[in-house]
């Protein structure tokens, strides 16, 4: 049954078309961004996704975006047991994170796997913001060395746990650093950038441009409106990279997508 139907007769008809029947699930965790007009029934709506029958064990509610360059947004508890640390499950590879304290998107699930089975075993990887290892490990597991690079401490004993966890420590390097200063300290030319980088954060790329060999790959996520893509191919072609594919990786806001641009360097 959706989650609608299950609330009708409970919340006004008027206030249950601005609700929509799917929310985002983290491992047992269940997240709504309920609009200011639903707060008088938020608690009758977290008791309708507590008995989802998606085995979930807590409910929040999104009371801020996302925050500092840590990326956390603040939640409330609404429904039961108010732990925030869970296992995510993704493409078989399992990643233990506190929602509360660090960053995680499932939106980008099926871009992990495809940027994966892009990578030949034995390739020296670039990955600033690395997060909890959503593309470390299954870079790793494909037999990439994989440098990752993230400035949350917090986020950098998961990854090394959720590396342990996925059985792929050995090939993931971890460094607790802030990327945009990488080039100052590292020297190293990888095969390979993967770089999904922070809103407003688009100035990584020419950090992460001079760390990879000739001939080499880097895949660009960046948050724009449709206009501005076709500029922006132009402002990579001048730097340049070829462009060899540009996709949008959904809406983030209104008119606003993620995109992302797979560019190969001359």
């Amino acid at each position: 049954m959706r989650l609608k139907e299950k609330l009708q007769g409970l919340v006004p008809e008027e206030r249950l078309s601005g609700l929509s029947d799917r929310f985002h699930v983290i491992g047992n965790i269940a997240i709504l961004s309920l609009a200011p007009e639903l707060e008088p029934y938020k608690k009758v709506i977290a008791g309708a996704v507590f008995s989802s029958g998606k085995n979930i064990h807590t409910v929040l509610n999104k009371t801020s975006k996302l925050q500092s360059d840590r990326r956390v947004a603040g939640f409330e508890l609404l429904a039961g047991s108010g732990n925030t640390v869970t296992i995510h499950k993704e493409f078989g590879f399992l990643y233990r994170l506190d929602v509360a304290k660090v960053f995680w998107s499932s939106r980008l699930a099926y871009e992990r796997m495809r940027v994966a089975a892009e990578v030949v075993a034995g390739e020296d990887v670039l990955l600033p913001f690395s997060g909890v290892g959503p593309f470390a490990v299954p870079l790793a597991a494909r037999g990439a060395s994989v440098l990752a690079l993230e400035k949350s401490r917090e986020a950098c004993l998961y990854l090394a746990e959720n590396a342990k966890r996925n059985r792929v420590e050995e090939m993931i390097t971890i460094i607790n650093a802030d990327a945009f200063h990488m080039s100052e300290w590292l020297r190293k030319d990888f095969h390979r950038a993967v770089i999904p980088a922070p809103y407003g954060a688009d100035g990584i790329l020419e950090t992460v441009l001079p760390l990879v060999k000739s001939r080499g790959c880097l895949h660009f996520y960046t948050f724009k409106k449709r206009h501005q893509i076709e500029p922006l191919k132009k402002s990579y072609e001048d730097m340049g990279l070829e462009v060899k594919l540009c996709r949008r990786c959904g809406n983030v806001a209104p008119g606003v997508s993620r995109w992302v641009f797979d560019l190969a360097k001359s």
